[in-house]
C-alpha cells in the first residue's frame, strides 16, 4: 500500500509539470520545462517596464527612437514570436548594454548606441534580444531563479545580510541581473544572425561588435547596471562562430546584397551624450553635485557609487553597508517619517528633530528584525531634510551587529548636505559625442593626434569607440566618432 501511495504521488507530480510546467519552445518546437506562460510572460513585461523606465529615465532622441522602432518593428514581424506587442527603448544609461524582459520588451542603453559603429552592429545585437525573447530565454530564467532579485549596488556589492533585509527594487529590476548560460547565448547569436540576415543587413558585424565589447571589460564595475558582457557571458569562441553562422545564413539569399549602412548611422547619432550626464547629479572629488536642484553632500572616502533618476547609492567596499538618496514620501517630515518606517516594516528606534545647515530635519533610528536569524537583523539611520519645500531623505543600512562602526560615516554624510552655489559645479557640461570627417590620410593614432587627442587613455577609449585599432589606416574623409 506504502508503494501504491508512492507510485502515486509520482504520477500526481509527473501530470502536475507536464500541465503547468512543459510548454512548447516558439524557435525549436520542442517541449521543455518552463512554469511561465504566454499570458504570464506578457503580464511581467508589463509590469517591469515601468519599474525600468522610472528608475533609469528615457534617453530623449526623436530621430534615434523612431529608429529602433523602425527596425525593431520589421526585424519583430519575421520572428518566431510576430504576434508579440513588442517595444523598444533607449535608457539615459552611459552603461554599455541591451537586454530584454518577457513579453517583448527590448532596451538599448544610450552607452551601447554611441558604441555601435553602424547599423548593422546594431541589427546583430537586436536581433540577438529579440531572440532571447522568442526562444523564451528571459522566461526560463526566470522560472529557475522565481523571484530571486537583487537591487543596483545592494545586489553586486553588498552583504547577504544587508540587502536581503532591505531591499526596495522592484520586481522588474531583478530581471535586469538574470545571466542567460552558454546555449541560450549560442542560440540568441544563431537568431541574432538568421533575423538580421532575413531583413538584410550583414550580421558578420555583429562579430566585430563582440570583439569590441571584449576590449571594453575593464572599469565597469561601479556603474548602475551590468554591462552587456556579465549579462550575456560570451558562450565561447563568439567571433569565428557568428561568421561561420553568417556565411550559412547568407548562402540561402545568393543574390541579396546586406547592408552595412555606416556613414547614416553615424550621422544619426551625432551629438549623443556620452558618459555620465552631469544635470543627473555627478560625483567629484569624494563629492555628490546636483546642478538641477543644486545641493551637494559628502561621499565617504573609496565607497561605490551608481546614480540613476530615483535615487542615489553608495556603497562601502566591502559591502558592509550603504546608503542611499532619495525623495521622501510624504508632505510633512513627520509625515515621511511615519511613511519610511511603515512601508518598510521598521521598528523605530529614536527620533530626533533638528536642522542640517539651516534646513529642518528628522534624524530617525529604526530596526528592521531577522525572525529567523537575528544575526541578519538590520538597523538604519534616516536623515529627512526640508530643503526648500522639497523633503529628501539620506538614509545609511548596516547589520545590526555592525551598525555603530558605521554610524560616524552615516552622520557625516547626512550632515554634510547643504546649498550648492558653485556656479562652476551648477554649469558643467555633459560629453558627447561628434561626428567628424578625417582631413588627412593616416594611422587611426595621426588622425586622433590632430584632434587634439594625444593621452594614452584618450587614444585607446576612441580606438574602442570607433572599432578601430591604432593602426588602422584611415582614408581621408572617412568618418569617426570625436569625444567632446
Amino acid at each position: 500500500m506504502k508503494n501504491l501511495k508512492y507510485l502515486f504521488l509520482l504520477l500526481w507530480t509527473a501530470s502536475l509539470f507536464s500541465l503547468s510546467g512543459c510548454r512548447t519552445n516558439p524557435v525549436t518546437g520542442k517541449k521543455e520545462l518552463n512554469f511561465m506562460s504566454e499570458q504570464k510572460e506578457i503580464a511581467l513585461g508589463k509590469e517591469s517596464d515601468p519599474a525600468i523606465v522610472a528608475s533609469y529615465g528615457l534617453y530623449q532622441d526623436e530621430k534615434m527612437q523612431k529608429f529602433i522602432d523602425e527596425k525593431g518593428q520589421e526585424m519583430a514581424r519575421i520572428s518566431h514570436r510576430p504576434h508579440l506587442n513588442y517595444e523598444f527603448k533607449i535608457l539615459d544609461s552611459p552603461v554599455v548594454n541591451a537586454f530584454a524582459v518577457p513579453g517583448g520588451y527590448v532596451y538599448f542603453t544610450r552607452g551601447i548606441m554611441a558604441h555601435f559603429n553602424n547599423e548593422a552592429e546594431f541589427a546583430g545585437v537586436l536581433g540577438h534580444e529579440i531572440g532571447h525573447i522568442t526562444a523564451r530565454h528571459s522566461a526560463k530564467q526566470y522560472s529557475k531563479q522565481m523571484l530571486g532579485q537583487v537591487g543596483l549596488i545592494a545586489g553586486v556589492v553588498l552583504s547577504p545580510g544587508v540587502r536581503s533585509n532591505f531591499q526596495q527594487i522592484q520586481q522588474g529590476m531583478g530581471l535586469l541581473f538574470l545571466k542567460f548560460g552558454r546555449d541560450a547565448e549560442s542560440q540568441s547569436d544563431m537568431l541574432g544572425v538568421e533575423y538580421s540576415t532575413e531583413v538584410g543587413y550583414d550580421s558578420e558585424y555583429m562579430a566585430g561588435f563582440f570583439k569590441t565589447l571584449s576590449r571594453m571589460r575593464e572599469g565597469t564595475e561601479s556603474e548602475s547596471i551590468p554591462t552587456f558582457m556579465s549579462t550575456h557571458p560570451d558562450p565561447g569562441d563568439r567571433f569565428n562562430n557568428v561568421k561561420q553562422l553568417t556565411e550559412k545564413e547568407q548562402a540561402k539569399y545568393p543574390a541579396k546584397q546586406f547592408a552595412v549602412e555606416r556613414d547614416d548611422y553615424l550621422r544619426m547619432i551625432d551629438g549623443l551624450v556620452y558618459g555620465e550626464d552631469p544635470k543627473g547629479g555627478y560625483v567629484e572629488n569624494n563629492r555628490f553635485y546636483h546642478p538641477v536642484m543644486k545641493f551637494q553632500f559628502a561621499i565617504p572616502n573609496g565607497w561605490r557609487t551608481a546614480n540613476s533618476p530615483t535615487q542615489f547609492q553608495m556603497a562601502e567596499p566591502n559591502g558592509k553597508a550603504m546608503m542611499a538618496l532619495t525623495l521622501a514620501q510624504g508632505a510633512t517630515l513627520e509625515e515621511a517619517a511615519q511613511n519610511f518606517i511603515s512601508q518598510n516594516k521598521l521598528t523605530l528606534v529614536s527620533s530626533e528633530n533638528g536642522n542640517v545647515n539651516g534646513y529642518q530635519a528628522i534624524a530617525l533610528v529604526a530596526d528592521q528584525t531577522n525572525a529567523q536569524d537575528a544575526s541578519q537583523s538590520i538597523r538604519i539611520l534616516n536623515y529627512i531634510i526640508n530643503y526648500d519645500g522639497m523633503l529628501l531623505q539620506i538614509y545609511g543600512v548596516a547589520q545590526a551587529s555592525t551598525f555603530a562602526g558605521f554610524r560616524n560615516s552615516f552622520k557625516a554624510t547626512m550632515q554634510s548636505f547643504d546649498k550648492l552655489t558653485d556656479l562652476s559645479k551648477i554649469n558643467v557640461k555633459p560629453k558627447r559625442i561628434r561626428i567628424k570627417p578625417v582631413n588627412r590620410a593616416g594611422t587611426l593614432t595621426s588622425v586622433l593626434q590632430g584632434f587634439g587627442i594625444n593621452t594614452s587613455a584618450g587614444k585607446r577609449e576612441h580606438a574602442i569607440l570607433n572599432g578601430m585599432e591604432l593602426t588602422d589606416r584611415l582614408t581621408s574623409g572617412t568618418l569617426i566618432k570625436i569625444i567632446e
